[in-house]
């Protein structure tokens, strides 16, 4: 069965992804605790909230989290901990966009595959504060309505049992040289 009959299809609007994203962050914070700081006994990072927001051409996770150092001071001889909240804002481009999505529609989605955490922290050279480095990072999704072609049989399913469709009728290989080769399918 040849589908060459515009009878034989129809446009749907259906919502889908219509953009990813991905982007790993490494950032330093400074954090200048109430006594001069001789040695870090342990830095975390806890309670990390975070949104999406549609920006321009890609998205943007705004969030929040809090830096808890723990560190000795005054020859090592008292400890405490420092704790600071800092903000963030990082915008992460989109790898693709479908350009027939409905601009009206567009719903935004971040998800944290490596939650903020820090791998390093020294006192500073001044000896008076604490550099952490922190490192993130985010995968984010652009859901919006789009339109797409499908094929319809008037008379079921059980009619193309065994059948044939031969799709090649309506397009040639050099409709597709415009397509994006890589499309990201970055699940984990």
């Amino acid at each position: 069965m040849a589908i060459r009959d515009k009878n034989h299809s129809r446009e749907i609007i259906t919502k889908a992804i219509c953009g990813k994203g991905r982007k790993f962050s490494v950032v330093t914070h400074t954090v200048t605790p109430p006594h001069n700081p001789t040695s870090i006994l342990g830095a975390w990072i806890i309670n990390h909230q975070y949104e999406a927001v549609r920006a321009g051409d890609g998205i943007e996770v705004i969030g929040t989290y809090d830096i808890n150092i723990w560190y000795s001071y005054n020859n090592n001889s008292q400890t405490d901990v420092a704790k600071e909240t800092v903000s963030y804002a990082d915008l992460v481009s989109l790898a693709y966009v479908d350009p027939h999505h409905r601009a009206a529609t567009v719903e935004v989605a971040a998800e944290a595959t490596q939650e903020p955490s820090c791998v390093e922290a020294t006192v500073s050279s001044s000896g008076t504060s604490v550099v952490i480095r922190v490192e993130r990072e985010f995968l984010v999704e652009m859901v919006a309505e789009t339109k797409v072609w499908v094929v319809v049989n008037p008379n079921g399913a059980s009619e193309l049992e065994d059948k044939y469709l031969d799709f090649s009728s309506s397009s040639s290989s050099d409709d597709y040289e415009d397509l994006e080769p890589y499309l990201p399918d970055e699940e984990t």
